[in-house]
């Protein structure tokens, strides 16, 4: 889970939304075409217009070693964007007067540091103040080990608070692996049977799951990273680590369903969805929200171990994409971007892949760090490889940055650019028309 999409980096400012009567198919084609001739990602995408499927496209494969072309129902990680079904469970036991937004985490597990000041409510916003358990120092020795719910909270509780909650919003994995804990206290069942009983099997969803070790042989991928040229697979987290916070298994098409019919209202009463969709600092309950010349767009980002994914839905367009990669080696959120404007014909530009610039990694050892802001949602990790520096968000994939000036970087497919204060420890993140003040840690 050690990646999720900086507030999903979808920035169409200044842009007029409007769905095309005739989707352009062949333009999303050779976008993919590309992608897949430059062996920068394998995965699948989805695209519905009210509700139905006017899109798909899988490239690369399943499984490289097998040779396994992926298709339709290849089912992948979702990582993070299992957020969003389990705020809906949540929400669900809200309706049902089993739970209650206001209730305090002491009531269930009073070991937890500021469990008697934090609400169930501040877990869903991430303003809990609770430490980021996969940014537990030894998280890569233990995130491939069946982990019991005793083991899982002896690290929460460890590792402490960063703040007071209600103080910050700020991302962490924590909150919704204790909501899933909390779910199966209440429910007395498991997180899968749960989110099986109350979304999947109501919604039809056949190709999702709660994930365990991956079976390539059930048309389930395994997921790379790029190493000398090549795609080598990455280690797999047990999925007894990320629970309610990454641990659900889906394809595309599954994610549009579920997104599809939870903005129409099919799974919450219409004050619990409002509830969802109210934000601050663009977090809501499970979701994240941006706004844009008066269009809204809603959705959440993931990732874990190689996979990567990104759902998003216009409520008022009623378009509803979803794109999973099981191998990237160029930003994922950049691809669907582009992807989205040419759904929504509006300007688009197909990346042509040209690399950063290499500098001398001596110079670039003076931006290395972790960087943070109680204004800005997630953490950024700021290092650099082969001479190039890259941005890397909580629970998201690296951003390569090219050197743009003095002390700064750009990231143009992102509309992102950092510049550095060294003297004062801190990094002016500007984004879509916002400039952020974050510090090094």
């Amino acid at each position: 889970m050690k990646k999720l999409i900086l507030p999903l980096l979808l920035v169409l400012s200044g842009y007029l939304l409007k769905a095309q009567e005739n989707p352009p198919t062949e333009t999303l084609d050779s976008l993919f075409d590309i992608v897949n001739s430059e062996e920068k990602g394998m995965g699948s995408i989805s695209i519905f217009s009210n509700g139905k499927e006017f899109y798909q496209r899988s490239i690369g494969y399943s499984d490289v070693e097998k040779n396994l072309q992926s298709n339709a129902t290849t089912k992948y990680r979702i990582g993070s964007i299992t957020k969003t079904f389990t705020a809906v469970v949540i929400m669900q036991l809200v309706e049902e007067d089993k739970l209650k937004m206001d209730s305090y985490l002491s009531d269930f597990f009073p070991d937890v540091p500021n469990s008697e000041k934090i609400t169930l409510e501040h877990l869903l916003r991430h303003e809990s103040g609770i430490f980021n358990v996969t940014d537990d120092k030894d998280f890569t020795t233990w995130m491939k080990k069946l982990q019991t719910r005793e083991a899982m909270l002896k690290r929460i509780i460890k590792n402490g608070t960063l703040f007071e909650p209600g103080d910050e919003t700020r991302y962490s994995n924590s909150n919704y692996l204790l909501l899933s804990y909390i779910a199966e206290i209440v429910e007395k069942k498991d997180y899968a049977a749960i989110v099986e009983n109350r979304i999947i099997d109501k919604l039809g969803l056949k190709n999702t799951f709660y994930g365990e070790q991956i079976n390539a042989e059930d048309n389930q991928a395994r997921s790379y990273v790029k190493t000398e040229g090549n795609w080598k697979v990455t280690p797999e987290t047990d999925m007894s680590v990320p629970m309610g916070a990454g641990g659900l298994v889906s394809t595309p098409e599954n994610l549009n369903i579920f997104y599809y019919n939870l903005f129409e209202g099919d799974l919450m009463s219409k004050a619990s969805l409002e509830a969802m969709k109210t934000t601050n600092d663009g977090t809501g309950l499970g979701l994240m929200k941006l706004t844009f010349n008066g269009f809204e767009v809603y959705g959440h980002g993931g990732g874990i171990d190689g996979f990567s994914s990104i759902a998003v839905h216009f409520p008022k367009e009623k378009i509803t994409a979803s794109y999973i990669a099981n191998a990237s080696d160029y930003p994922l959120n950049s691809i669907f971007l582009e992807a989205i404007k040419i759904t929504l014909g509006l300007p688009y530009q197909i990346p042509d892949f040209a690399p950063p610039t290499a500098l001398n990694p001596d110079v670039l050892d003076q931006y290395k760090g972790n960087y943070g802001s109680a204004e800005f949602p997630i953490d950024v990790a700021i290092f650099h490889k082969e001479g190039v520096l890259y941005a890397q968000g909580t629970d998201q994939p690296p951003v390569p940055l090219d050197f743009s000036g003095e002390n700064s970087f750009k990231a143009d497919q992102l509309m992102l650019k950092l510049t550095f204060i060294n003297a004062e420890g801190k990094m002016m993140l500007e984004q879509g028309g916002k400039i952020y003040e974050l510090k090094r840690e």
